[in-house]
C-alpha cells in the first residue's frame, strides 16, 4: 500500500532523530550531512531532484523546487534546520538518539527543534510527487544547517553563495509558531509567529594597570568590570509593547475573558502557563550577563578583565536599547561584539496570512489564530536580511492542553506528539496546495 504523508510522517521523524546532528557551535560536532543524505534519499524514492550543498565538510544542505501552474505567483519557501543541540544521554528518560515512540509521543533531540518540521515538509514533498499533484506557486523546500549556532554554514552561506535557488521566493514559513494554546475546549489559540527580537551577545572590556595584589589600586580593571555587570544585571527594562505583542496581548484577553491593561499584562500571561516563557520576554528588552574572566593569578591584577552579556532588544527599539546599555556599562568599559544580528516584525496580514488561518480552521473548527513575538530568533531573519524574504513561524501543532511545550526547546526528554504531526501534515498540505 502506497503511504500517505499523514501516515509515514511519524516515521520520518523517528529516522530523523536517529541521525545525530549535534551542533556544538565549534565545529566539533558530526556535522549535518547524514542527516541531508537521509532527505536526499526520500526524496529521491519519488523521483525527486534535489540540490545538495556542503558549506564545509559535512555541512550538509538540501534544496528543492516544486513548480506551481501559475508561474506569475511569487515563490513559497519552507525551510527547517537539520542540526539540532547537544543532549547529555544521563540527564534523558530515553536514549536522545534513539527516536523512541512512546505513550504516543515521539522522543528525541529535535522532536520539535526542528525535525518534526523537517519531517513534515519531506512527507508532503512526497506526497506531492507520488500523486502527482501541483501547488498553485513554485516551492521551494529548503533543510539547511547551522541554525542553532546562527547559519554560517547553513541559511547564510546560501543566500550569499547560491542566491538563485531562491529565485522569486518573496516569502517564508519556518521553525517555532503555530502551536496551539488550550483556553477552553471550544476555543485554541495558534500562535503564529510574525516577530523576533533582535540579538546582542556583548563582550565587555575594561583595561586597568596591571600590579600587585597586595599594593593599592586605583585602576582596577576587575572592579570596573565587575560594577558594569552588577548595573546592568540589576537594571529594570520597561515594559514596552511592539504592535506584535499588543495584539497577542489583546487577542490573549479577550480569548480568556479578561481585561487588557497594557500597563498591567501581569493576568494574561498568567493565563498561559508555561508559554510565558516563550511571551514573557518579548514584553522588554532584556540583558543577561552569562560570563566573566579576568586574571591568572591570585595576587597580579590583571591588566584586563572581560565579561559577556546575553542581550536582546525588540523590534523597532534597537538604538534606544544600546543607548542605555552604553550608560550602564560606564565611559570605562568598551562593548564589543561577540554576535549581533537584526530584530524582525511584520504584519499580521495578507494572503499567506489568510491561507494559514484557514488551513488551521478547516481541521481545527476551534482555531483562533494570533501573532507573537519570539523572545530568541530563527533562520527566517537570514532569509529577510539577505534577500528581503517575509517570514512566519508556522509549524502547525494540535497540542495535548497539559503539555509544556515550551521546556521541549533544548530540553530534556524532548518529544512531540505523533497526532500533533499528523495534524501538521494535514494543516500544511492544505496550506502549501491552496495559497
Amino acid at each position: 500500500m502506497i503511504p500517505t504523508a499523514e501516515n509515514e510522517v511519524a516515521d520520518l521523524c523517528v529516522e530523523l532523530i536517529k541521525v545525530d546532528s549535534s551542533n556544538y557551535g565549534d565545529g566539533s560536532g558530526p556535522g549535518e550531512r547524514a542527516a541531508a543524505e537521509v532527505v536526499m534519499a526520500r526524496l529521491a524514492e519519488v523521483g525527486i531532484d534535489a540540490t545538495y550543498i556542503e558549506s564545509e565538510p559535512g555541512r550538509g544542505n538540501v534544496i528543492t523546487r516544486i513548480e506551481g501552474t501559475d508561474p506569475s505567483l511569487p515563490a513559497l519557501l519552507v525551510h527547517g534546520h537539520l542540526d539540532v543541540v547537544p543532549a547529555n544521554a544521563a540527564d534523558w528518560t530515553v536514549d536522545p538518539f534513539a527516536g523512541e515512540v512512546r505513550d504516543g509521543y515521539i522522543w528525541g533531540r529535535g522532536a520539535v527543534d526542528m525535525k518534526d518540521m523537517d519531517a513534515m515538509m519531506l512527507a508532503l514533498v512526497r506526497r506531492l510527487a507520488r500523486d502527482g499533484r501541483r501547488p498553485r506557486r513554485d516551492l521551494v523546500f529548503a533543510w539547511v544547517a547551522d541554525e542553532e549556532a546562527g547559519g554560517v554554514y547553513g541559511a547564510k552561506y546560501l543566500t550569499k553563495n547560491h542566491p538563485e535557488l531562491f529565485e522569486g521566493v518573496t516569502e517564508a514559513i519556518s521553525e517555532v509558531g503555530g502551536y496551539s494554546l488550550e483556553v477552553d475546549p471550544s476555543l485554541r489559540l495558534y500562535l503564529i509567529e510574525t516577530a523576533q527580537k533582535g540579538l546582542a551577545w556583548m563582550k565587555l572590556v575594561a583595561d586597568g594597570t596591571a600590579g600587585h595584589g597586595s599594593m593599592l589600586n586605583s585602576d582596577n580593571a576587575v572592579t570596573e568590570v565587575a560594577k558594569a555587570v552588577a548595573r546592568i544585571g540589576a537594571h529594570e527594562w520597561p515594559i514596552t509593547l511592539t504592535p506584535t505583542v499588543h495584539r497577542f496581548l489583546s487577542e490573549t484577553a479577550d480569548a480568556f475573558g479578561l481585561p487588557f491593561d497594557e500597563h498591567d499584562p501581569a493576568p494574561i500571561l498568567d493565563k498561559i502557563g508555561p508559554l510565558i516563557r516563550f511571551v514573557g520576554a518579548t514584553l522588554s528588552h532584556t540583558t543577561n550577563p552569562t560570563q566573566l574572566g579576568a586574571g591568572y593569578k591570585s595576587n597580579v591584577i590583571p591588566g584586563q578583565a572581560t565579561a559577556v552579556v546575553d542581550g536582546r532588544f525588540l523590534p523597532g527599539h534597537e538604538e534606544e536599547f544600546f543607548k542605555t546599555v552604553d550608560s550602564l556599562i560606564g565611559p570605562k568599559v568598551r562593548r564589543e561584539f561577540v554576535h549581533h544580528d537584526i530584530a524582525l516584525e511584520t504584519g499580521f496580514d495578507g494572503a499567506l496570512v489568510e491561507s494559514m488561518i484557514a488551513a488551521l480552521k478547516a481541521e481545527d473548527p476551534t482555531a483562533r489564530a494570533v501573532p507573537y513575538c519570539m523572545s530568541g530568533g530563527t533562520d527566517n531573519k537570514t532569509f529577510f536580511a539577505d534577500l528581503g524574504v517575509r517570514g512566519f513561524g508556522f509549524v502547525p501543532l494540535r497540542l495535548p492542553a497539559d503539555m509544556d511545550f515550551a521546556s521541549m526547546f533544548h530540553g530534556v526528554d524532548e518529544r512531540v506528539p505523533v497526532e500533533a504531526l499528523r495534524f501538521g501534515v494535514r494543516v500544511l498540505d492544505r496550506l502549501l496546495l491552496n495559497y
